[in-house]
């Protein structure tokens, strides 16, 4: 017993090791609710985090990572377990991700199952692979294993399991074990990605219902998905290669690439609604990026925002309830939105609701930054774009 390791003991992930240490039984439903978590993770993307520790307990090493890759558009999305991820984040920032072999060189093997860096190294390319002599050494890990599959998205899901270097190269039966899991890690991640397709076509759909052209981006720009109506504008909207949208009008144009960019970075805010100047046969136009943050921007999603086109004047105002359905507004706050795109001022919405103006600019605000709006005249111009057909009687 003393030869088992000490995480596999404890935590009983597996039915045969611990069937030989006479607990199968336990073990067994113990595998099963790592297994349950696991695919947990498809749906809650929060808890990778507790399934790469799971991961790393199980091989004796420090931590373990997740990424989601697309090399074609430079685009690279990741989490890690809890006592990796700041080290996992300086490895990225000082750009030594870009300058590391292994994922390569599991692309190139294969192979359907972990790899460990004695399989896909020479122990002289081990001894002199630059993030492994310039970061992992000096930082007291350097023995891993990690896998790769591809996703329905087109990106690439990895995972690593990171050990500490006195701890040694990471030996055949850990690997066994991960390959074991493999299939279950594939799987949800999967399904995750599926998901994240089907939501962002059906954001799409929705908006098509309408009457909005709109196609949700990445952060360069490129579309993840688009309805047929921003597909139509044919003479505003411009399709390059790669699914790249631009705009016909340079300076929109411009205006767009500013907040894609402030969105990926996540800095400073940048201006989210332009205007977009009209061509002999269509009028001027409004655009949008709504920005796709917080829980809604996850790990298997590429979507960094949703570009929303708007006729420049609009003289209805949708329903409340349409409002806060597709921006997820409180009710106050869609009240607000929805006062304002009929034409009332501020104080009219206050004296209306029965409460003071301090406390409709504080549901303004809230409006403004789930619309990704600027301002009020913003706010305005993006709600008057909702078809006639689905304004309220008598508004």
């Amino acid at each position: 017993m003393k030869n088992w390791p000490p995480a596999v003991i404890y935590h009983c992930k597996y039915a045969k090791a611990c069937a030989f240490l006479g607990v199968g039984e336990h073990a067994a439903t113990m595998e099963q609710q790592f297994i349950d978590l696991i695919y947990e993770s498809a749906f809650t993307p929060e808890l990778w985090p507790r399934v790469l520790e799971g991961l790393a307990e199980t091989a004796e090493a420090r931590g373990g990572v997740l990424f989601v890759a697309n090399p074609a558009a430079g685009l690279m999305r990741w989490t890690a377990s809890a006592n990796f991820k700041e080290i996992f984040g300086r490895f990225i920032a000082e750009g030594w991700a870009q300058r590391d072999r292994r994922m390569e060189r599991i692309l190139a093997a294969r192979h359907a199952g972990f790899l460990t860096d004695s399989d896909l190294f020479t122990p002289d390319e081990l001894e002199n692979d630059a993030a492994s002599v310039s970061f992992k050494r000096p930082h007291g890990f350097g023995h891993g294993t990690g896998m790769a599959a591809p996703l329905p998205t087109g990106d690439l899901l990895g995972i690593g399991v990171e050990r500490d270097l006195d701890r040694g190269p990471m030996e055949r039966i850990f690997v066994e074990r991960l390959d074991e899991l493999r299939p279950h890690l594939a799987r949800s991640a999967f399904i995750s990605a599926r998901l994240q397709l089907e939501r962002a076509r059906a954001a799409a759909e929705m908006l098509t219902v309408l009457g909005l052209p709109a196609a949700l981006l990445d952060g360069k720009g490129r579309a993840i998905f688009a309805n047929s109506l921003i597909e139509s504008l044919s003479d505003i909207v411009l399709w390059h290669a790669r699914d790249r949208v631009a705009l016909a009008d340079a300076s929109a144009d411009a205006n767009l690439r500013v907040a894609l960019a402030a969105l990926e970075s996540e800095g400073p805010a940048a201006p989210l609604s332009f205007a977009m100047r009209g061509t002999e046969s269509r009028a001027a136009m409004v655009g949008h990026l709504v920005p796709i943050c917080g829980a809604a921007r996850e790990l298997f999603s590429r979507c960094a925002g949703v570009l929303v086109l708007t006729p420049a004047t609009a003289p209805h105002a949708p329903p409340i309830e349409l409002i806060q359905s597709l921006f997820d507004l409180t009710p106050a706050e869609a009240r607000v939105a929805r006062g304002l795109a009929a034409g009332d001022t501020l104080d009219d919405i206050a004296i209306a609701s029965g409460v003071s103006r301090n406390t409709i600019r504080s549901q303004l605000r809230g409006a403004l930054e789930k619309t990704g709006c600027g301002r009020q005249a913003e706010l305005v111009a993006l709600l008057g774009g909702i078809m006639p057909r689905f304004v309220e009687p008598n508004s």
